[in-house]
């Protein structure tokens, strides 16, 4: 009897950039040091930061696929229309992937959880 392995996730840049996206939001609210740093910022400069990080790791992944380096982990070399189109759908995927992460984490902070239960509406009994 032999045992069947399962196929391995092909490495594409888009799943790099989804994970680049899933990865900045969650150390952007649970990372000590970029944590308390990210939350003294205003919400529309939360939001170029991030904005700038994602496009910056997107570009990146597919810099590295363009330059060959991303052939040693089975990442597509080639530099020309595609991989334009290809970094714009790695960045969409990694903002939709990072606001996703954004949403569903918990907020930990102290001051964020006593503002939430501030602005939450009381129940009321009958």
């Amino acid at each position: 009897m032999t045992l069947e392995t399962s196929p391995s996730v092909p490495l594409t840049p888009e799943l790099l950039s989804a994970i680049a996206g899933i990865l900045l939001s969650l150390l952007a609210s649970y990372l000590p040091g970029f944590s308390a740093w990210f939350d003294r910022l205003t919400g529309i400069h939360k939001r170029l930061v991030m904005l700038g990080l994602l496009l910056l790791s997107a570009a990146g992944i597919v810099g590295l696929s363009c330059a060959g380096v991303g052939q040693a982990f089975g990442l597509p070399a080639a530099c020309d229309q595609n991989a334009a189109i290809l970094v714009i759908q790695a960045f969409l995927l990694a903002l939709v992937t990072n606001q996703s992460t954004y949403v569903i984490t918990p907020d930990n902070t102290p001051a964020k959880s006593q503002a939430k239960a501030k602005t939450l509406p009381r129940r009321t009994t009958r």
